[in-house]
């Protein structure tokens, strides 16, 4: 199989869609691999790694899009990438259509076979492939956020783990998943004040015989999050639903309300975000202000980390890159049933329902457009 990593276009996005030593793996196995001139350079993946790993280096984007039949990414491709997908390719790459039509029809009308990294399960039900980004994105949530709070960056000027004497920075995480554990982790580290809100009192109790008192774990009922909030020097929003566009948590109107200086920082951006003030920014441009709170909403926070957050995605893609290599895209689909939950969208058919219920469009279940990549 012809397989494209094109370098990423998205403002400040550094990382690559495979590693040489995943596309060392590939050409083993047979299978011609082109990337694009320059695409890992900034995080010291330069051509003649590739080149050494049995890569064909080209030297546009176009090239890329041109000979490959599965197109390998990172984050979702932008207005030129998608003009450029043909009914006989598949794109695998993080997606995250719920929020975003202007890219749903555009993969729709590209008739090309996109799989969303952020909807592949596991035998438990988990994430794998969206997992590491959670992971960085969850202890980058709290570096951001603790930078965000200096008065440089239109903060309060508290710093997060306080000097003897005085009282730490107030941290809360809503949503105790992958992104929430691990900036708890991060946020403790620091010495922070924390605490967290989940739904799932299982969860609470895990992260209570964890952290112990280093923790203060609450039930995620309105009147908990809005006092929270409203005492809070820093809110992580870090609250996920599967495929689906991310619930408003934190209204304007609370908002408001919060301390002058205080950070808001939303890890669910990419799916829309979770407070109804933000928008999204970018590592250029990270933060914006509303009723005197920061907001640090870049949907791309693993980027900033290019070089680790690159080698800890090849890791989790890379059995499915083989598989769909390996066996083509319909068996591999055919076979795993956690890759098919990956599958979007299929020759012009949306196939998650959460995305067709987020912008009141039709789908066709993903076992029903199997049928469609095997027609010529």
């Amino acid at each position: 199989m012809n397989v494209g990593v094109p370098k990423e276009i998205k403002t400040q996005e550094y990382r690559v869609g495979l590693t040489p030593a995943a596309v060392g793996e590939l050409t083993a196995r047979g299978h011609r691999v082109l990337v694009e001139t320059g695409a890992g350079a900034a995080i010291g993946f330069d051509d003649a790694a590739y080149r050494a790993a049995g890569a064909q280096v080209v030297e546009s984007a176009a090239a890329v899009f041109d000979d490959a039949e599965l197109i390998v990414k990172v984050k979702e491709p932008q207005p030129t990438e998608r003009a450029r997908l043909r009914p006989d390719q598949t794109l695998f790459s993080f997606l995250h259509l719920a929020p975003d039509e202007a890219q749903t029809r555009d993969l729709v009308a590209s008739g090309a076979c996109c799989i969303a990294y952020e909807t592949v399960t596991d035998a438990t039900g988990h994430l794998p492939l969206l997992a590491p980004m959670s992971e960085v994105a969850g202890r980058l949530s709290v570096q951001a956020g603790a930078r965000c709070l200096e008065m440089g960056q239109g903060g309060r000027g508290v710093l997060l783990g306080g000097v003897p004497g005085v009282a730490p920075a107030r941290v809360v995480v809503i949503g105790a998943g992958v992104v929430g554990r691990n900036a708890l982790a991060m946020a403790v580290g620091l010495g922070a004040d924390v605490t967290v809100l989940d739904r799932d009192l299982a969860v609470l109790r895990q992260l209570d015989a964890r952290f112990g008192n280093r923790v203060r774990t609450l039930a995620a009922s309105d009147q908990n999050l809005e006092e929270a909030v409203l005492a809070a020097d820093l809110v992580i929003g870090a609250v996920l639903i599967p495929g689906a566009r991310a619930p408003r948590v934190v209204g304007r109107d609370l908002v408001a309300r919060m301390r002058r200086g205080a950070v808001l920082v939303d890890v669910a951006i990419d799916q829309g975000g979770c407070f109804e003030t933000s928008r999204p920014t970018t590592h250029a441009a990270p933060t914006f202000v509303v009723d005197g709170v920061v907001h640090y909403c870049v949907t791309n926070m693993p980027g900033a980390v290019a070089a680790t957050a690159t080698q800890a995605l090849c890791n989790a893609t890379r059995p499915f890159v083989v598989a769909l290599t390996d066996k083509g895209v319909p068996q591999a689909l055919r076979e795993d049933p956690h890759l098919l939950n990956g599958l979007n969208v299929a020759r012009g058919r949306i196939c998650r329902p959460e995305v067709a219920a987020a912008q009141g469009a039709d789908w066709v279940p993903a076992v029903a457009a199997l049928a469609a990549l095997d027609a010529p």
